[in-house]
């Protein structure tokens, strides 16, 4: 287990641009320490009027394996190219409100697996024509009689069996077949060692051999922290404490980005040791806020940092849980 408050001396360099007003060109700001320095991209993904096309996010971020860039929104899915472009879009009532979202291939064919807080299902579809092949609603079989089903985290097992995350609920974590067969179920409410006060993210955490599951326990005293379990749902040990509200996983290699909620992205390295912190908003009010429209962004601050995902270059996409939209790309300073 290792403690934030040991690693607060770690470096960084970052430049405040000022707010980031539509049509006002801005210069890239650099952040990181040592092997995780990027550099950010003023204006990736706003159209050509220098405005997001979003509408407002509180969403997720995967990248294909032609690198292409997917985020959820309120409203649904948008697919960038890498320089920021709009190639297709997946909007209306069957993809709004996808919280996280992972991508897997499968017999040559990427599927987008998502999970649905608002509309209380998991789904996977087809990752190019937007296909919807399957549907997780609540499982009835579980036996459980829960008020509230409200998923927030998915992942899917090498086997193909899906891990679904009840984060905003009960704090049970499902895991049905690849078939959408609902086969067991683990963790409880509270905060206690093994239990969940909002098992909020969740992935695959491949730096391990078998992978396992890589929890984001948000809520938990104190401040938030990391946790390991197998696939069948065992607790294995508490990876780290004491960041913030962290929000999701993004694992490259040995390394780990995990956003905190309240303005900022945590990199770990293969032992669990913060080695990088980008773009912390000193601005308290700002951090862990979603009301910060457009014109009061700052580049290279975030603000309810809430997605991100890295591309095969280690660029990293971060997400902001924000009311106008906001996603940003950083590039990896060689």
């Amino acid at each position: 287990m290792k403690q934030f408050s040991a690693y607060i001396a770690v470096a960084i360099m970052l430049f405040i641009a000022g707010p980031v007003n539509a049509g006002e060109k801005t210069a890239p700001v650099r952040m990181g320490a040592g092997a995780m320095t990027f550099d950010t991209v003023p204006g990736w993904g706003l159209d050509e009027d220098g405005k997001s096309v979003l509408g407002p996010t509180h969403g997720a971020v995967v990248i294909d394996n032609d690198g292409n860039i997917y985020t959820s929104a309120q409203i649904g899915v948008f697919v960038f190219t890498p320089d920021g472009k709009v190639i297709r879009r997946f909007v209306g009532d069957e993809y709004s409100n996808i919280h996280d979202m992972e991508i897997r291939e499968e017999e040559g064919v990427e599927y987008i697996y998502g999970a649905r807080n608002a509309n209380a299902e998991g789904i996977k579809f087809n990752a190019q024509t937007g296909d919807i092949v399957l549907k997780l609603p609540f499982p009835e079989e579980s036996g459980l009689a829960l008020k509230k089903f409200s998923p927030t985290a998915i992942t899917v097992a090498p086997n193909g069996d899906i891990i679904l995350s009840d984060g905003y609920a009960s704090n049970h974590i499902f895991k049905f077949d690849k078939t959408g067969k609902y086969l067991m179920h683990f963790g409880t409410k509270g905060n206690e060692l093994k239990q969940f006060n909002t098992a909020h993210g969740m992935t695959l955490d491949t730096r391990y051999n078998p992978p396992r599951l890589l929890i984001c326990d948000r809520n938990h005293e104190p401040k938030g922290r990391l946790l390991h379990y197998d696939l069948d749902g065992n607790y294995i040990d508490e990876v780290v404490t004491g960041l913030g509200m962290p929000t999701s996983v993004s694992v490259q290699g040995d390394f780990v980005s995990v956003p905190d909620l309240k303005g900022r992205v945590v990199i770990l390295d293969k032992t669990n040791t913060i080695i990088a912190v980008l773009g912390h908003n000193p601005d308290a009010k700002a951090g862990r806020s979603f009301n910060v429209p457009q014109k009061d962004w700052v580049e290279g601050l975030f603000s309810g940092t809430h997605g991100s995902y890295w591309d095969k270059d280690g660029n990293l996409y971060v997400q902001d849980w924000n009311t106008s939209g906001r996603i940003m790309k950083l590039v990896r300073v060689n």
